[in-house]
C-alpha cells in the first residue's frame, strides 16, 4: 500500500490499529505470527569447511594436485612438498578473505535501533525493536534510530537523517500531509521515516507499515543477498593461462617421450624427463607468485589509506573503465559550508574549508574589511544566534555537534571573528519559537546589554520575503518594494542555480515590555537583512583526480540521491559534466529497462535522486555494454551495488559497516583522489604479473625446446631431469618473484585500460615468449653441442655447460621483461630487490657446480674458465639479439 499517499485515518483503518491506545498483547501476538519479527533474515550460510575444500576447486589447482602426486610417485619429495605447500597456502588465503566478505547482513542487523518506544494498551512502554509489528504506533525524540518503517502521524520540527538510505547529507524536515506522485523517491516521502535512519531534531509518533524484510533495509538486505559476485579479470586470465600451459605441456612433453624413445633411450629414463618437462612446463610457482605480488601490493596501498579486503581488488581496480561514485562524503566533504552572502544587492565570497572557522570575505575577488560593513555583520551574527549547533575541535580537526545548515551559518560567522560565548554576553535569549517544517521559520528573541529587544528570524527565503515590509539596502532601511522583492527573488533563483541552499535572515525591534506569546505575531514586518547560500562542497583534491582518470581512459559518473540541479553543479565542478554529458534522475530511470538503458548510459555522467534499485541497474547496464566497473560508496543504499560492481570501494571514515563488509576496498581517508592511487597500482600489478608470465614461461619453453631439439637430431639428453627441476624451482622463481615488486613505468596511466576480454598473451606476450624461448632453447643446445663434439666421452661435462648456459640465459632475459619494449627502454637495474635475486641464483648456481658434494645429486663438474666465455655469449644472444632489432625498428 501506498501510505504515504493515504489520510490518517485511512491508515489507521487499513492497518486495523488504534491510534489513541495501540495495539493489544493479543494483536501483537497474532501480527507476529502473521509477519514474523522485525528482524532481518539470513541466507543460507556456507560451512566453514566447504568454503575451505571450494578453495581447491580452481582448475590450476587441480593440474598442481596431479603434478604432486606424479612428483610424489617418482620420488621427487621436494618438489612434491613445494607445489603441496603453495596450493595449501593460497587455500588458507583464500578462504580467510572469503569468511570476512559475508557479514553484511549481521551490519544491516545493526543499525536497526535495540530498544523503541510503542503505544501497547493505552501506555507508552520500551520493547526490544525485533518486536515491533505492524499497527504499532512509535514514539521517537533527537538521537532516536527509527526501528521500522513509520507512516508519521505526528510531528514537532522533527527532523531525520536518511543518507544511509537516500545519500543526502541534509537532514529531511518532516510533515504530516498527503503526498503523491509517480515513482516517488525514499527522499520524497516526507511523512514517512524509515528503518535505520537516524532523528537529529525535534519529536514525532508514527504508525508502523512494514518490518524486518518488507522495510526499506530489509529491500536492501534482500538486493545484498541476491546479488551476484563477479569473477574478477585476474582469475578469468589464470584460468585460461592454465587450460593454454596443460595443453601445450602435454603436448610438447608427449612429444619429446615418443621421439626420445624412437631415438633409443631408456623408457624410465625418458618417461622422468617427461615428467620433469611437464612440471616445468607448468609454473607451479605462479599462484604463489600472484598471490605474493598482490599482497606486497596490498602494503604498499595500505601506506596510501587503502585497505583492500579481497586480494584480486587492486588488479581489477587497474583494468576499471568506469567509476561510479556516491557524491556526498566521496567526492565532497559531506560538510555544509556557505559560500555566498547577498544583502542590499551585494553579492560577497567565503573562501574556507568545511568546518574550519577560517576563512576570508572577498567583493569581486578582492578581499574586504567586514568592520566597515554594517549589513554584513548584522547577516553573520543573527545567522549565529537564531542557532542550536556546536563546532567541536578533535584531532587537529572539527566537527559539528547540530544540523549542518545551523552548523554552517555559524562557521560563516566565526570566520567574521564572531563567537557564541561573546554574542550571549551581548544578546540574552529571552524566548524561542521553534523551526516548523510548516512555517519554514526558526525565531529568537534577544536582549541586548542597553535593555532593546529585537527578533531574530531565520528561514526559506520565500517565506521571509513574504513577512518582511522593509529591507536593508546600503545600510539603511528602506520600504520593501515590488521591485525590491523582485532584486531579492532574482538574487535567490541566482544562488540556486549554483546549486547553493539558501537561508534567509531577518530582524526587528520591539518595544521593551511587549510581550509575545506568538509566532506570526513574532514574524512579521520584519527587516530583510540578506541571504547565506550554503554547499556541501567538493574535495580540493577530487578534480585533479577526475582528470588523472579520464586521461587514463576511466569515466566518472556520479550517482546520487541529492536534486539535478546541486548533482549537475558539483559534476561540472570536478570536471565530471561535459558539453556532451546528460544528466537522469530518478524518475527517468524507473521508467526504463536495463536494456534501454544500457542504449544511453555511456553518454550519460550524472544519475540523481536515485533509490538502492537504481544502483544496481547502472552497474548492470555497464557491465552488460561490456565495462568493468567500480563502485564507490559509503551508505547503506549503496552496498548492493557495491557487491555487484566488479569492485566495490567503500568510504572508511563515513561509511556505514554494510559498505565495508560488501566491498573490496575501503579507503581509509574517504579521499576519492586515492582511488586513482588504486588505479595505479592495479594497473601495475598486471603489467607485473605479466611480466613474470612473460618469463617463467620463455624459460619454460626454453627448456622443453632444447629437450625436444635434442630428440629429433638424436642428440643424448642435454639436460637430466634434476637439472630441469632445479631451474625450474630455484632459477625462475627469485627472479620471479622479484619482478613482481617492479615499479610502474613512466606512461602506466596514460594508457587506455585494457579490453576486459584481453588474454594473458595480448598485445605481443605469445610471440615474445614463443621468441625468447626459442632463442633460450637453441642457445643452450648449440652450447652443449659445441662442447659435446669438442669431446663426446665428457657427457657430463657437457650438460653442466647447458645446465650453466641456460640459467644464465634465463637471468639475462628477466631484465629484459622489466620493459614492454625493450631492455635499453629503461634502467635494467633499477629495481633493487631483482638485482639481488639475480645474484642469489648466480651463486647457487656457482655451488651446484663448483660444491663436490651437491656435484652428484646434480650430475655436474666445474666448468672451465675458456668455456664460461661460450656460456656468456651464447647466453647474452636471446635478449640482446632481439632488443638490437627492436632498436632498428625504432629508429627506422
Amino acid at each position: 500500500m501506498k501510505f504515504h499517499e493515504m489520510k490518517e485515518k485511512e491508515v489507521e483503518q487499513s492497518l486495523n490499529t488504534d491510534f489513541s491506545a495501540g495495539l493489544t498483547e493479543d494483536d501483537v501476538k497474532k501480527r507476529r505470527k502473521e509477519f514474523g519479527y522485525n528482524e532481518l533474515a539470513e541466507g543460507e550460510k556456507q560451512s566453514a569447511l566447504l568454503l575451505f575444500f571450494s578453495q581447491f576447486k580452481d582448475f590450476m589447482v587441480l593440474v598442481l594436485l596431479a603434478a604432486t602426486l606424479i612428483s610424489g610417485l617418482l620420488g621427487e619429495y621436494i618438489d612434491a612438498i613445494a607445489i603441496i605447500a603453495i596450493v595449501i597456502i593460497n587455500g588458507f588465503l583464500g578462504f580467510f578473505q572469503e569468511r570476512k566478505a559475508e557479514k553484511s547482513l549481521q551490519a544491516l542487523k545493526e543499525l536497526s535501533a535495540p530498544q523503541v518506544t510503542a503505544l501497547r494498551e493505552g501506555n507508552w512502554v520500551k520493547i526490544p525493536s525485533r518486536e515491533v509489528v505492524v499497527g504499532d504506533l512509535l514514539k521517537f525524540s533527537s538521537g532516536d534510530r527509527i526501528g521500522a518503517d513509520v507512516r508519521l502521524i505526528t510531528v514537532n520540527s522533527l527532523e531525520i537523517e536518511e543518507s544511509a538510505l537516500t545519500g543526502e547529507s541534509v537532514p529531511v524536515q518532516k510533515s504530516t500531509g498527503l503526498l503523491s506522485g509517480k515513482n516517488m523517491g525514499i527522499g520524497d516521502m516526507e511523512n514517512m521515516a524509515f528503518m535505520g535512519t537516524m532523528v537529529t531534531r525535534g519529536s514525532g509518533i508514527g504508525v508502523v507499515v512494514a518490518t524486518g524484510m518488507k522495510t526499506a533495509m530489509g529491500q536492501i538486505a534482500d538486493l545484498l543477498q541476491n546479488a551476484e559476485i563477479m569473477e574478477t579479470p585476474l582469475q578469468r586470465r589464470l584460468e585460461q593461462l592454465g587450460k593454454i600451459l596443460i595443453a601445450t605441456a602435454l603436448l610438447l612433453t608427449v612429444l619429446v617421450v615418443v621421439v626420445g624413445i624412437l631415438q633409443g633411450h631408456h623408457i624410465y629414463t625418458m618417461f622422468l624427463a617427461g615428467v620433469s618437462l611437464a612440471v616445468a612446463a607448468i609454473p607451479e610457482g605462479l599462484p604463489a607468485i600472484v598471490t605474493v605480488a598482490l599482497s606486497l601490493g596490498v602494503q604498499r596501498m595500505i601506506k596510501k589509506n587503502a585497505i583492500v579486503r579481497k586480494l584480486p581488488a587492486v588488479e581489477t581496480l587497474g583494468c576499471a573503465s568506469v567509476i561510479c561514485s556516491d557524491k556526498t562524503g566521496t567526492m565532497t566533504q559531506n560538510k555544509m559550508t556557505v559560500t555566498h552572502l547577498w544583502s542590499g544587492g551585494n553579492v560577497w565570497t567565503v573562501d574556507g574549508v568545511g568546518y574550519e572557522p577560517n576563512g576570508r570575505f572577498y567583493r569581486n575577488k578582492n578581499i574586504i574589511d567586514i568592520k566597515n560593513k554594517k549589513a554584513l555583520q548584522q547577516l553573520l551574527m543573527f545567522g549565529m544566534l537564531c542557532n542550536h549547533a556546536e563546532i567541536i575541535k578533535k584531532d587537529n580537526d572539527y566537527a559539528i555537534d547540530g544540523d549542518p545548515t545551523e552548523g554552517a551559518l555559524l562557521v560563516s560567522a566565526m570566520k567574521a571573528g564572531y563567537s557564541r560565548e561573546t554574542l550571549l554576553n551581548q544578546y540574552e535569549i529571552v524566548h524561542e519559537f521553534p523551526f516548523d517544517s510548516t512555517r519554514k521559520m526558526m525565531s529568537v528573541i534577544v536582549k541586548d546589554r542597553y535593555g532593546r529587544n529585537f527578533i531574530v528570524t531565520k528561514g526559506a527565503p520565500d517565506v521571509l520575503i513574504g513577512v518582511s515590509e522593509s529591507i536593508l539596502w546600503d545600510g539603511k532601511l528602506q520600504y520593501f518594494s515590488k521591485e525590491m522583492r523582485g532584486i531579492a527573488q532574482n538574487a535567490i533563483n541566482d544562488l540556486a542555480s549554483r546549486a547553493l541552499r539558501t537561508i534567509a535572515i531577518g530582524y526587528k525591534a520591539i518595544p521593551a515590555k511587549t510581550v509575545i506569546l506568538d509566532e506570526k505575531e513574532a514574524e512579521k514586518d520584519l527587516i530583510f537583512i540578506g541571504l547565506q547560500g550554503m554547499i556541501d562542497p567538493p574535495r580540493p583534491e577530487v578534480k585533479t583526480a577526475v582528470k588523472e582518470c579520464q586521461e587514463a581512459g576511466i569515466k566518472t559518473v556520479m550517482i546520487t540521491g541529492d536534486h539535478v540541479i546541486t548533482a549537475k553543479a558539483i559534476a561540472e565542478q570536478l570536471g565530471i559534466f561535459s558539453k556532451n554529458s546528460r544528466v537522469l534522475d530518478g524518475k527517468a530511470l524507473s521508467e526504463m529497462s536495463i536494456s534501454e538503458l544500457e542504449d544511453v548510459v555511456d553518454e550519460i555522467s550524472v544519475f540523481a535522486r536515485v533509490s538502492p534499485e537504481h544502483k544496481l541497474k547502472i552497474v548492470k547496464a555497464l557491465q552488460n555494454k561490456g565495462h568493468i566497473v567500480a563502485m564507490t560508496g559509503d551508505g547503506v543504499n549503496d552496498a548492493p551495488a557495491i557487491k555487484t560492481a566488479d569492485i566495490g570501494v567503500a568510504m572508511g571514515i563515513t561509511g556505514t559497516d554494510v559498505a565495508k563488509e560488501a566491498s573490496s576496498l575501503v579507503l581509509l581517508d574517504d579521499n576519492f583522489a586515492t582511488i586513482k592511487s588504486a588505479i595505479k597500482e592495479g594497473r601495475n600489478i598486471y603489467e607485473n604479473i605479466r611480466k613474470f608470465i612473460r618469463y617463467l614461461l620463455a624459460s619454460n619453453v626454453g627448456e622443453i625446446l632444447v629437450m625436444l631439439f635434442a630428440m629429433l637430431l638424436a642428440l643424448p639428453l642435454p639436460l637430466v631431469p634434476i637439472q630441469i627441476l632445479w631451474v625450474n624451482l630455484v632459477t625462475d622463481g627469485l627472479p620471479a618473484m622479484a619482478l613482481g615488486l617492479d615499479q610502474p613505468e613512466e606512461n602506466v596511466m596514460k594508457r587506455k585500460p585494457r579490453n576486459p576480454k584481453e588474454g594473458v598473451f595480448a598485445r605481443g606476450l605469445g610471440w615474445k615468449v614463443i621468441s625468447r624461448g626459442f632463442l633460450i632453447g637453441a642457445v643452450t643446445l648449440v652450447a652443449f653441442m659445441t662442447v659435446h663434439y669438442r669431446n663426446s666421452e665428457e657427457l657430463i661435462y657437457a650438460q653442466t655447460v647447458a645446465f650453466a648456459t641456460l640459467v644464465l640465459a634465463q637471468l639475462i632475459h628477466v631484465f629484459d621483461c622489466r620493459s614492454e619494449r625493450s631492455v635499453f627502454n629503461r634502467n635494467p637495474f633499477g629495481n633493487h630487490y631483482l638485482n639481488w635475486a639475480v645474484a642469489s641464483s648466480l651463486i647457487l648456481m656457482l655451488v651446484v657446480i663448483y660444491y663436490p658434494p651437491l656435484q652428484p645429486i646434480f650430475h655436474t663438474v666445474p666448468i672451465l674458465l675458456k668455456d664460461w666465455l661460450l656460456i656468456v655469449g651464447l647466453a647474452s644472444i636471446p635478449t640482446f639479439l632481439l632488443a638490437g632489432s627492436f632498436l632498428t625498428r625504432k629508429s627506422k
